[in-house]
Order: structure tokens, then sequence, then C-alpha cells
């Protein structure tokens, strides 16, 4: 028994130091923590349990020398965060570059399988080479049984992707199919094409950043959620995210201890001055959104991708909620081709785990223009009241100013299942804006005026107080309630209580076919 447990304890320990001191050295002065350090900083302390320990590559199948690595450069296993249990794998750069073999990809495609059966979310920390070319079409296979397990657990449970490293090639497309993707910056890539074969096809040279980092993919691609300056910033931000999360599609977000007599829940005079008298004159809808969750913590996503839409989670009297708002400071809060993107799939995620939806509006129109037409903002657009009128949890929505034509219908009006659409008295409700309008209907009485300026504005202002108000909306049905700006987060916290227990049931299909 002694020499089985002295046999035990050098394996432990000889798979404690991955590659070896030296690698383990240069993934540190890379400001990379190892795999086993991000597992640490991620779960509780003392609660991961490593399973497939043992798992080696086979050797004899490749010419990589008669070496071999406990673990096959990947850990996976199951720990707790914030007392909740999870499964996360963590590749191991430090062993064969993290590259993905038959066996790696095995115990991740294993641990996904137990992820799945038990409803926990699933945790990936990506920093690998790619596919282990010695392998060939093992390799390959193994990419395959994990992507069709990150297919079969969407919507199933949460998954989170974690770029802490390269990440090229086919493994692309697992964090891809994940619901977030969290990258270091200065330290992390993805792309599918390195730049030497770029280099090599299109003669044209691109540095790893320019072509795939983390700023590339937070502020064009739209491929990262959030980026984060270090490790360990980025692995405290993914428990922060799951702090707003269920662990599957049957449960319910954690509801956070909240003091229903605090003063927050009175009225908050400063929303009656954030919205500029001037119609045309911007302001930061992040005012708003600060004013109305709990203690102003708002966690957004994609915070540099599409700034037109607002989208992330906050808390409300203490319940997770999803955040969509139009920002009226950036494209005077339109939308396009990137914010329907943007918001689609972020209404797809909350509806899909039980996630009641708040949706912020103020907004012109769809951004026009020649090259949104050819970019394909009617399939694009579709794609955002489609993922609406899909959603059955509570939605709510307050229309703060505009709420013009198909872009009215499409943030999540009456019309497509709102289960309340509250009202400021400033919203204006109509096919479009008053000086469009009027130009439109009253063409032949301006050209007879006298003074045709005074009658425009004369004219306006009869288009206002007939048309472009809540009130007449309101008198249809498709406003519940006109309210003061300062009860709006008291009003909100009403509605949910009456809804954070809907139950709609859609007709049996098995599964839509949304405009991609």
């Amino acid at each position: 028994m002694r020499k089985k447990l002295e046999y035990l304890f050098e394996k432990k320990s000889k798979a404690m130091k991955g590659g070896g001191e030296q690698r383990i050295e240069k993934q540190h002065n890379m400001g990379k923590l190892t795999a086993r350090e991000r597992i640490e900083v991620l779960t509780d302390p003392g609660s991961f349990i490593e399973n497939n320990f043992f798992v080696e590559h086979r050797t004899n199948d490749f010419g990589m020398g008669k070496k071999k690595f406990e673990g096959d450069g990947v850990i996976t296993g199951f720990g707790k965060i914030n007392g909740r249990p999870v499964a996360v794998y963590a590749q191991d750069f430090t062993v064969l570059g993290g590259s993905l073999g038959e066996m790696h990809g095995r115990k991740i495609a294993s641990l996904m399988d137990l992820a799945i059966q038990n409803r926990v979310p699933i945790i990936g920390l990506n920093d690998s080479g790619g596919a282990r070319i010695q392998e060939g079409i093992k390799s390959l296979a193994s990419y395959g049984d994990i992507f069709y397990r990150n297919t079969i657990a969407s919507g199933v449970v949460p998954q989170i992707s974690v770029i802490m490293g390269p990440c090229a090639g086919g493994a692309v497309y697992s964090p891809a199919i994940t619901d977030f993707v969290f990258m270091v910056d200065n330290s992390s890539y993805m792309f599918v094409t390195g730049p030497q074969v770029i280099k090599t096809v299109t003669k044209e040279d691109v540095t790893f950043d320019e072509l795939g980092g983390a700023e590339v993919h937070s502020n064009v691609s739209g491929v990262s959620h959030f980026v984060y300056d270090d490790d360990e910033r980025a692995l405290k931000g993914v428990r922060e995210l799951l702090s707003f999360l269920p662990q599957n599609n049957k449960d319910f977000p954690p509801i956070a201890e909240y003091d229903f007599s605090s003063e927050e829940n009175e009225e908050i005079s400063e929303l009656r001055e954030i919205v500029p008298v001037n119609p045309n004159k911007p302001y930061d809808m992040k005012d708003v959104i600060n004013k109305i969750v709990d203690q102003g913590y708002f966690y957004e996503v994609q915070k540099h991708y599409a700034s037109n839409i607002i989208v992330g989670l906050g808390r409300v009297a203490g319940i997770s909620v999803g955040i969509v708002a139009n920002n009226p400071l950036s494209y005077a809060g339109t939308i396009d081709v990137l914010a329907s993107l943007k918001a689609s799939r972020f209404i797809r995620f909350c509806d899909s785990f039980n996630i009641p939806l708040i949706t912020l509006v103020d907004v012109p129109g769809f951004l026009p223009g020649k090259d949104q037409e050819h970019q394909g903002i009617i399939k694009h657009g579709a794609k955002l009241l489609y993922a609406y009128s899909e959603a059955t949890v509570p939605k709510l929505t307050v229309i703060l100013r505009k709420a013009y034509g198909g872009a009215y219908i499409v943030m999540s009006s009456k019309h497509l299942g709102a289960d309340a659409v509250l009202a400021w008295p400033t919203a204006e409700i109509a096919v479009m804006g008053p000086e469009g309008a009027i130009n439109i209907i009253f063409r032949k009485e301006i050209a007879a005026a006298e003074d045709q300026e005074a009658e425009r504005k004369r004219l306006i202002e009869v288009y206002k107080e007939k048309f472009a108000n809540p009130y007449m909306p309101a008198s249809l049905g498709y406003v519940d309630e006109v309210i003061d700006p300062a009860k709006t987060r008291s009003s909100l916290i009403k509605y949910l209580e009456y809804t954070i227990t809907k139950k709609q049931e859609r007709p049996w299909k098995k599964h839509g076919n949304l405009p991609l």
C-alpha cells in the first residue's frame, strides 16, 4: 500500500508541475497564470475535484518522443463558484502548447456530458496552440465532439469561454457557440487563419493583435463580450457574471437579499431631469439604467460593440434582469445591423435562462443608408423582432422619448408580447417624427401658406398634440401606464412582482427558422 501511495503522490506531484518549471516560469513571464492557478482563482477554495487525472496521450501514434504527460494538456473537473457547482476545463499551455489531441478532446467531451446530465454551467479556460498536428484526423474528430456538445448544451446550461492565450483555427468555433466569451488584453488571440497563412495567401502583413486581439473582437467583430487586463480580473469577472445566472434552463437566477425599505425604492427625482427637453439633444441612457438597478450596479455586456444599443445584467429588488436599451448618445439611438445582432442574441440568452427583460426605448428609427440595406438590415432587424416575439420571460418596456415607426414595434412593444408597456410623459410614439410627418401630410397646406416656416411650426405642434404623445396609444391599450419618470424604478418593481411567475406556452415545434 505504501508503494502504491508513493506512486500516486509522485504522479500528483509531477502533474502539478505541468510541462516543467521552465515552461511555468515562461508562462508567468508573459503575465499569465498556469492552468491550475487559474482554476484556483476561479473556483471557491478547496472545492475543485479533478477527474480523468491519469489520462495520457498515445505516444506510439506519432513522433513526439516517449515522454508522457498526465492529463494530456488539459485539466477537467467540477468545482463551486459562490457555493454553486460548475464544470471547468483549463487547457495547459505548458504541456505540448495546450494542443488538442484525441485524449485531450475526450476529456473535455466527457466533462461536458456530465455537466449536461447534471445541469451545471460549463466554463472553458482556453489557452492552446490548436489542433495537435501529429495526431492528424483524431484531433479534428475531437474538435467535432466538443462542437456537438456545445450545441446540445446551448440553452440547457450556461456556457462561458475564457480566452487566456491563443485560440486559433477550428478551436475558435467552440467559444463562438458558447453564451459568453471573455478575453484578456494583450495575451489572448482568436482567429481562423493566422498571420503567416494570411501573408502567404494575400501577401498582407498583419500582427496577432491586429488580426484577432481582444480590442478587435470587443470593438469590431463582436466575438468577445468582456475584456479584462489580466487573468485574475477575467476569472473574477466570470464569477461575477455567474452571480446573475441560474444553473440551467429549468432553474431561476438566484435572488439577492434586498431591503425593500431602502430609499432607492422611493421617487428618484433625478430621472425627471435626464431626458433633455430638446428632442434632438443626446444623453447617455446608462445614466437612466444606473438609477433603475439596485445600488446603481449594471454589468454591461459587449460595452464597446454597437454602442447605439446597450445590453447587460442588473438586479431590480434583488431579481436578476436583462436590460436592453437604445442609447441616444450613439447614432441617435438608431437601430442598425450590429445593434440588431447584439440585442437579439442577448434577448435569446435571457429567455433561455428565465431572466426577465426590461427594455428602455428612445429610438428614432432604423439607421438609414445604402450600406445598411446592402448589409441586410431587413433580415438582421427581423432577428430582433423575432427574439422579442419568441421570448416567454416577463417583458417590461419603458418608452422614455422617441418610439417611431418600425423601430417602435421592434423594441418590445405590446404587439410583440410585452407584458407591460410604461411611458414617460415625454414619450413620442408615432409612425415618424413630427418634422418629417407634417412635410408629407401637410405638404400642400405648407406650400400655400403665406409664412411657410410659421405654418410648419404650427402644424408640428398640432401633430405632437394629436399623435406624437403617449396618451393616444394609451387610449388604444398599447401603453399600460403613463408614469412620472421618478417612479420608474418603483413601477418596474411592481410589475416584476406580478409577472415573475409568468407561464406562457408556445405551439409545439421542433424549432423556429430564425432569419439568419
